[in-house]
């Protein structure tokens, strides 16, 4: 309480400083505000980045995914045999082992009919694979033959086509040359390696896809009985399949995912290059600032020691400036950040929010931008002596 008081009672004289020069101020301001937007960006297209791309598997209903050893994310799956589902269920604990079909394609956009990519998803529809309720409500549909769900958060221009879906119509388009009909909508959303799904019964896949065989399946998903653990039930089949198939529980095939866009993806490289760029630039706009600051006002530091100051306590008021900067700095690079989300948003339908933690992080950050310029501001001051300057 005393140690309150005490700075509650004292002079503050870094408020004072920087306000005295209000442009060199704004300038500072701008400067920080411009870091934090940077480092706004590059988190949240990170998180876009790991949001978007896992969305699929997160609402996959399985225990246990098994996949091919050469598949490198879900765009980029190869294939296994269907032999190994088979096999599985073996395995105490498994109640179902069911295949699931992926293949990017291109199709034609029912709106523009012009050709664009697309990932084309098939499973069993007696089976439900997805916790979805628009894909689960819609099984019976997708069993009739050339028919699939449609993802209404796909990026491109189908404004005009899910409309017409959500008033009850059905549209036409095509896919490896042959017509397919679009009888309803499901939500999963574009990601940096699709623009959009579509989903169909295995089916329907294979006649799609005629050079697919069903005995070559693209993941497969196990369902466990009540009360057995993933994990243990995960290690029984490793042992029991051969290295042919890879086995993951649903928490280590997302993992899987997002460990492809951080480590093999140079997208994931960049982002976390762009956060550590935005910090640099912020500690180096804040040291110009706090520096010339310091030149500016070097007599006066130097009658402070001459007058019996110790060096912390002009060191602190150059801290005080650094952390003045912070918050006043913080605010304005935080709104911009919340325009240019939602602009990104609705630009790319990518998953671009903010949220309080990343807020949080990025004040933190801010913080210690200021505080380490502050400190490097602040290492003429410390060598000043007061005979120098009289």
């Amino acid at each position: 309480m005393g140690l309150i008081k005490q700075l509650l009672r004292r002079t503050p004289l870094g408020w004072l400083q920087l306000n005295h020069e209000k442009s060199r101020l704004l300038v500072a301001l701008s400067g920080i505000a411009f870091a934090d937007l940077l480092m706004f960006m590059q988190l949240g297209f990170q998180t876009a980045l790991y949001d978007s791309n896992t969305r699929l598997h997160r609402s996959l209903q399985a225990d246990i995914v098994l996949t091919s050893p050469q598949a490198r994310n879900l765009p980029s799956l190869s294939t296994f045999s269907r032999r190994r589902l088979y096999q599985a269920m073996d395995i105490p604990g498994v109640k179902s082992a069911e295949p699931m079909y992926f293949n990017n394609t291109i199709w034609k956009n029912p709106q523009t009919h012009r050709e664009t990519g697309v990932l084309v998803i098939g499973f069993n529809p007696d089976k439900p694979a997805f916790d979805l309720p628009d894909v689960n409500q819609q099984l019976q549909a997708i069993k009739l033959p050339d028919t699939v769900l449609f993802d209404r958060g796909a990026r491109g221009d189908y404004q005009k086509a899910i409309a017409q879906i959500d008033q009850g119509k059905t549209l036409t388009t095509e896919i490896e040359r042959r017509t397919i009909t679009i009888s309803g909508l499901f939500q999963v959303g574009a990601s940096f390696g699709s623009d959009g799904n579509l989903i169909t019964s295995d089916q329907n896949f294979l006649r799609l896809f005629s050079g697919r065989q069903s005995s070559s399946v693209s993941l497969g998903l196990i369902v466990l009985k009540p009360g057995y653990d993933p994990k243990k039930v995960a290690a029984m089949l490793k042992a029991y399949l051969r290295d042919d198939v890879k086995v993951l529980t649903h928490a280590e095939f997302i993992e899987f995912e997002n460990n492809f866009w951080r480590t093999n993806s140079p997208i994931g490289f960049i982002f976390s290059m762009g956060v550590s760029m935005g910090f640099v630039v912020g500690v180096i706009i804040v040291y110009q600032v706090l520096s010339a600051d310091v030149n500016a006002h070097v007599r006066e530091y130097a009658t402070f020691k001459a007058m019996g100051y110790r060096n912390y306590y002009l060191l602190g008021v150059v801290l005080e400036e650094s952390l003045i900067l912070a918050a006043l700095g913080f605010f304005p690079g935080l709104g911009v950040s919340l325009a240019l989300y939602q602009l990104t948003r609705s630009a790319t339908n990518l998953p671009m929010y903010m949220t309080a933690i990343r807020a949080l992080q990025v004040l933190v950050l801010t913080i210690m931008m200021c505080t380490i310029s502050g400190a490097i501001a602040t290492r003429k001051l410390q060598a000043t002596d007061p005979a120098d300057m009289f």
